[in-house]
């Protein structure tokens, strides 16, 4: 099935933006009078007929829903998961492979993203915009509706200040030092849950701890020591395991 992403969706007439139609004027090669299938990011999913085909704006009429999803406010709603994931991550020096994770987190199943800036870190800028392309992309590829919302690059601390107060969600902080519950153990299902992973560098003592002040448990990924990216996946993978 081939998407299109069409996000603040209003009226049954819409306009696709520029990428999405040249995507479908020029390389899929669509014509009036098509059936396309749409999703906005935020969990709806729409069926509709082309009624104007141009590489710079391919007008559409939403018609009707597929069968077998719950119907609300005439739009298809894919169930979505009870808890919500929160992975905050400390950008690898290779910027393919904080891309590869975004990619895969998505395909796994994330809500929220946030690069942040440790002692550590390796990298000190990123770039959005592209950023969110991939997001969009893993998105379509993998039949999702909901788009991951990905936050600007913020330091450790201001980061911690954020979530201090979210005190519904299970905090963890992958670490290596001192005694660690796996975080299979210590994770409770339907939970949401923030997890902060570190640089290839780890994350200090004292960055352990002011993650800790702030309502981060210290748990285990297992024995091996893992590279960012994929300590990122094996936490996504984890809580998304859990609540299956």
């Amino acid at each position: 099935m081939q998407l299109f992403y069409t996000p603040h969706v209003v009226d049954k007439s819409y306009t696709l933006n520029e990428n999405e139609s040249k995507h479908c004027a020029k390389v899929l090669r669509y014509k009036v009078g098509d059936e396309i299938h749409l999703i906005d990011g935020i969990g709806h999913f729409y069926k509709a007929i082309l009624t104007d085909v141009h590489p710079k704006k391919c007008r559409f009429q939403i018609t009707h829903q597929q069968a077998g999803y719950q119907l609300v406010n005439e739009t298809l709603l894919y169930p979505k998961p009870s808890y919500q994931l929160h992975i905050a991550i400390a950008p690898p020096k290779n910027a393919s492979r904080l891309e590869w994770f975004l990619e895969k987190s998505t395909e796994i199943g994330i809500d929220i993203i946030t690069p942040i800036v440790t002692h550590y870190s390796e990298r000190k800028q990123i770039r959005l915009e592209r950023l969110q392309k991939i997001l969009v992309a893993s998105m379509k590829q993998t039949l999702k509706t909901q788009l991951p919302q990905l936050n600007p690059l913020t330091s450790l601390h201001d980061f911690l200040a954020q979530v201090a107060q979210q005190n519904t969600a299970q905090k963890y902080i992958p670490t290596l030092l001192g005694n660690t519950k796996p975080l299979k153990s210590v994770y409770t299902k339907g939970s949401d849950a923030i997890l902060m992973i570190g640089p290839e560098g780890g994350f200090t003592i004292k960055e352990v701890e002011q993650a800790q002040q702030s309502g981060f448990a210290p748990v285990s990924l297992g024995n091996s020591r893992l590279r960012t990216e994929t300590a990122a996946i094996v936490g996504c993978h984890s809580i998304h395991f859990a609540n299956i």
